[in-house]
């Protein structure tokens, strides 16, 4: 049992902190990325980080016999660093230590078991001078400090040579890592080695505990650029640190006891922590597995969002260029039928007047759809445009009670048109976006009415400065359910959808946006199925 109390100066507890941070990342790195070089090799070096700042805490604590193992040990942990170190950079941030010939691999260990004899033989270091208020003198064997000094920047200047030749062979987010690297811990064993070897080789002694706490950037340059794999959390990291710190605290203590009661209560307490500490980090693990997990999902999701959105994308760019190649032929068509059937081309018998009107409206359906979908790729597409302009709206709804004549007399409806007496105030219209909208209203009432009638109607709400159309039929009405979903895209009737079953669900669609577009309004009623609806489309007059 040690008999010496352990010194807990601001020094030593800066270096207890700094051991805590190389336990903490240790830790992390080697559970969250098991399997992968780079992250064992890294765990191994600070391993030796740690035994490194535990070895320099105790060596400041400690005199007599017991100062002289603690100043070997420190020395045989600095050595391992930059052995590590080189091995590191090849497995970092690609395995690559297949690359180490055999002859490497058998004459790289030499100089560290060189090192390791004069350590522990007393050939590096003679004895240890702790009197007085100051840090101890380590007293070296004649010349023995320069081939430890040799040894230790000539194995440092091996790994920044190879990540030099891995930076320039490097592009990207590699070549920021690599970057990052270089250049912390460069910096980090430049100042760790000028105190803890240059300056002890000219007898200055006083800064030889800061080698333990400049180091520390080392191992946090590497555990963030580590990071920028996503191999790190900081909640882990957090709970880490405040988990070790404990430990290591209570692992002091225990070695520190100087009585049987002490060293048995002690040594109790840490194994408790030690337990609580296991079930802490496994319980932080997994919730940061699940959190990984998903925002996997969610990046996924994301993924998948962004092909549907490209994907729809090029759905709206094909129908339109379809609508456009369609439309064509189907406005000659409609041309050429109205010509045949004016006689223009000569009389037509009745057999073929009966099927050129089957033509003639099965021909203006299809240029009705057509028009559905031009105008749903422009909306989607955000490229829908208006041109718009004071208009009276009877005409538009004449034009259109006149073109569904023929389609009325085909099902034996009757349409009607309450054309009001006087003109009625104009409306700022879109002509042809509007009487899509009219058309769609109506095509929809002659579809849903089996029997009966479809009444156009139009009047002025002067009190409220609107013109409001309606369209009534005595079809097959809907019920609640219906009216609130009937304006969504694709989206149709469940009774509608037992009369007619070639609807799409475009046209109200359709038509909701563009009445919105234009300052109005357009809702649906209906007493219930079987009894008729009646559409409203209410739009401001132009003042």
């Amino acid at each position: 049992m040690i008999e010496f109390p352990i010194l807990f100066d601001a020094k030593n507890l800066i270096i207890v902190f700094v051991a805590v941070i190389h336990a903490a990342l240790g830790i992390v790195i080697s559970i969250k990325g098991s399997g992968k070089k780079q992250n064992s090799i890294f765990a191994i070096m600070e391993f030796f980080l740690i035994l490194w700042s535990i070895a320099m805490i105790f060596y400041r604590s400690s005199y007599g016999d017991e100062i002289t193992l603690w100043v070997k040990l420190l020395y045989f942990a600095a050595i391992m660093v930059p052995y590590i170190f080189i091995y590191f950079t090849y497995a970092f941030p690609e395995d690559k230590t297949k690359e180490f010939s055999k002859i490497v691999q058998i004459f790289l260990p030499i100089p560290i078991f060189i090192i390791t004899w004069m350590i522990f033989w007393d050939k590096l270091i003679i004895g240890v001078n702790s009197a007085g208020s100051g840090e101890p003198v380590i007293i070296f064997y004649k010349g023995a400090e320069y081939a430890y000094a040799a040894y230790m920047w000539g194995y440092f200047a091996l790994a920044y040579l190879r990540l030099i030749k891995l930076y320039f062979e490097s592009s990207g987010q590699t070549k920021a890592q690599i970057k990052f690297v270089f250049l912390g811990t460069f910096f980090s064993t430049i100042l760790a080695t000028s105190s803890n070897m240059l300056l002890p080789i000219f007898g200055i002694f006083y800064l030889n505990w800061f080698g333990q706490v400049s180091i520390v950037a080392m191992a946090i340059s590497i555990a963030y650029a580590i990071t920028r794999h996503n191999l790190l959390n900081t909640r882990v990291v957090t709970t880490e640190i405040f988990i070790t710190l404990i430990n290591i605290i209570i692992l002091i203590r225990f070695i520190g006891s100087t009585s049987p009661e002490e060293f048995t209560f002690n040594g109790l307490v840490l194994l408790g922590v030690i337990m609580f500490s296991f079930l802490l980090i496994r319980s932080v693990l997994h919730e940061v597995r699940q959190r990984e997990e998903i925002s996997k999902l969610a990046e996924d999701l994301r993924v998948a969002n962004a092909e549907l959105k490209k994907l729809d994308q090029m759905k709206s760019e094909f129908v339109s260029l379809a609508s456009h190649q369609l439309r064509t032929p189907l406005t000659v068509i409609k041309g050429y039928i109205s010509m045949i059937q004016e006689g223009s081309f000569g009389k037509v018998a009745d057999p073929l007047s009966d099927a050129l009107r089957k033509i003639y409206i099965s021909n203006e359906t299809l240029i009705n759809l057509v028009g559905d979908f031009l105008n749903l790729s422009r909306i989607e597409s955000g490229k829908m445009k208006y041109t718009f302009e004071p208009t009276q709206m009877e005409g538009i709804i004449q034009s259109v009670f006149e073109e569904f004549m023929e389609v009325v007399k085909e099902k034996k409806l009757e349409l009607r048109y309450e054309n009001p007496e006087t003109p009625l105030a104009k409306a700022m219209l879109d002509k042809d976006k509007f009487k899509q909208v009219i058309m769609n209203l109506v095509d929809n009432a002659v579809k849903y009415t089996p029997e009966g009638s479809v009444t156009l109607k139009i009047e002025e709400e002067k009190e409220k400065g609107n013109v409001l159309f309606s369209v009534s039929d005595t079809g097959v009405g809907m019920s609640k359910g219906e009216l609130d979903g009937i304006f969504k895209r694709f989206s149709r009737g469940e009774s509608g959808s037992k009369v007619n079953t070639s609807g799409l669900g475009l046209g109200l669609y359709l038509a909701k946006r563009i009445v919105t577009d234009h300052g109005g309004e357009i809702w649906a009623t209906s007493d219930g199925p079987g009894k008729g609806s009646t559409f409203w489309v209410r739009v401001p007059v132009h003042i």
